[in-house]
């Protein structure tokens, strides 16, 4: 019986991580998109390629990683019982900032879809380094658990 919970919870954490790698890349990829689109000409057929990009990467990838993520996450700190860990409180709260983060961004997709510009390009590609960041801090977290 250990054996068989043993596996789930490697299956769960391969399952986790994978996600997440895809989760991060689509929000590694998605800042970089609307800077290329809110630096297009308002109505030329360059900004409608990338609006068209945007709700792809968005519907395609971020979406169903995210939720993955998040179900996966849940399962695995369940199983294991961490619950009561700091390190595991830290990483939450910081996975709540990369979530809000990541509606921040699909929020911001669809107004630059609507001809609303309120960033600018430096804005933008100064927002694309955080995930990077907060991704480092969460490695951290779980692998040095340092509280």
């Amino acid at each position: 019986m250990e054996s068989a919970l043993a596996m789930t919870y490697l299956w769960l954490k391969a399952g986790h991580v994978i996600f997440m790698i895809f989760w991060m890349a689509g929000l590694f990829m998605l800042p970089r998109y609307l800077v290329y689109h809110q630096e297009a000409a308002p109505g030329s057929p360059e900004e409608a390629v990338w609006a068209d990009r945007e709700r792809k990467l968005l519907k395609i990838i971020l979406m169903p990683s995210i939720i993955v993520v998040w179900v996966l996450g849940i399962l695995l700190a369940t199983t294991q019982h961490l619950w009561d860990q700091p390190w595991l409180h830290a990483k939450l709260f910081l996975v709540l900032l990369l979530s809000g983060y990541h509606g921040y961004m699909a929020g911001y997709a669809k107004k630059l879809t609507r001809g609303e510009r309120s960033l600018t390009g430096k804005q933008l590609r100064l927002l694309n380094e955080v995930p990077g960041v907060v991704a480092a801090v969460i490695v951290i977290l779980v692998i040095v658990r340092p509280i």
